[in-house]
């Protein structure tokens, strides 16, 4: 038993400080400042809360207007950005100017993705398969420990059992649980890290900006920070927070709150390739150049080829088909 006991250590050390080693790598990276308001907003909440931040940026100065029951019309198609540009585009080719269906087309434009891919490169935000191996890893080993845990009971009754009391000895549960219950705590706490989207250069970069923005009172400005429920404007609000739960009851079967949202709507980022995103669960098809990664069962589309961020063009990764669950 001492030395079941002693390889039990060994194999519970190497495992621990593999998970450990590689949750740690998988979120590291150079860090740095946020530059632009696009980017708070898609490490608060995703596509999402970037695309409900250009939509009350246009409407805030009138270039859209949002009325009953959630139609948007174009007032004036001038677009300050590449997302407002994303939003005017696909408000353009909406069939309809459904509020939920522009909002959702344009989170999955390239200018909106492509923040997200920024934003992993810098070590930011942690792409969306990057740490499913850490967290299939850490609930490995907390299961075996647990495991561990009751078939050390079963030996050391089984041992007791066969024992003729004539010699003290130490029972094999309390022999090995030294090394489960720390094994197991360091699994937990593995696989949560590693379910974190935000990284911790990501959290204190955020802090940095909403302090050094706080100031700012303009409507995109304090979507972007706070949300939805910050927006000055009641009308608007209650139209986008609409929008906001039908898409919630669209990808995962039931209403969802406003700020539930902000972590719901993140898995409709797609990382792409070069990020370490997963590959595509469908079919991927387009015109264009720019190799993409949905994660998921979504499909992706590419429009043109090799914009960035910073131009108007296709490209880039898109995401076709509406979240759902976990990796």
């Amino acid at each position: 038993m001492n030395t079941v006991a002693v390889l039990l250590y060994v194999a519970v050390a190497v495992s621990s400080a593999l998970l450990i080693n590689g949750v740690a790598a998988s979120r590291r990276g150079p860090g740095g400042s946020l530059h632009y308001r696009v980017e708070a907003a898609f490490l608060n909440g995703g596509p999402a809360r970037v695309v409900d931040s250009a939509l009350a940026s246009l409407h805030a100065d009138g270039r859209v207007a949002v009325g009953g029951p959630g139609i948007v019309q174009v007032v004036r198609p001038v677009g300050h950005d590449p997302v407002e540009r994303a939003v005017l585009h696909e408000l353009a080719t909406a069939p309809s100017g459904a509020l939920h269906v522009v909002r959702l087309a344009a989170m999955r434009h390239p200018a909106v993705q492509e923040i997200g891919d920024r934003l992993a490169a810098r070590g930011l935000i942690v792409p969306r398969g990057a740490g499913r191996t850490w967290r299939r890893w850490s609930a490995a080993q907390a299961a075996g420990c647990l495991l561990l845990v009751l078939g050390s009971v079963v030996a050391t009754i089984a041992e007791y059992a066969g024992s003729t009391f004539d010699e003290p000895s130490v029972p094999f549960v309390v022999k090995v649980l030294p090394a489960l219950i720390p094994a197991l705590v360091i699994a937990t706490v593995c696989g949560a890290v590693a379910g974190r989207r935000l990284t911790g250069a990501g959290r204190r970069a955020l802090a940095t900006y909403r302090r050094s923005h706080a100031h700012l009172t303009e409507p995109g400005d304090l979507v972007a920070l706070h949300g939805l429920r910050a927006l000055p404007d009641p009308v608007l609000r209650d139209q986008l927070t609409a929008a906001a739960r039908m898409y919630g009851r669209r990808s995962s079967g039931g209403g969802a709150h406003q700020d539930e949202l902000a972590t719901t709507t993140v898995i409709v980022w797609c990382a792409s390739a070069d990020t370490g995103g997963s590959s595509c669960g469908g079919g991927c098809g387009g015109g264009g150049g720019g190799s993409s990664a949905c994660s998921g069962g979504s499909s992706c589309g590419s429009g043109g080829g090799g914009s960035s961020c910073g131009g108007g063009g296709g490209g880039g990764s898109s995401c076709g088909g509406g979240g759902g669950g976990g990796d």
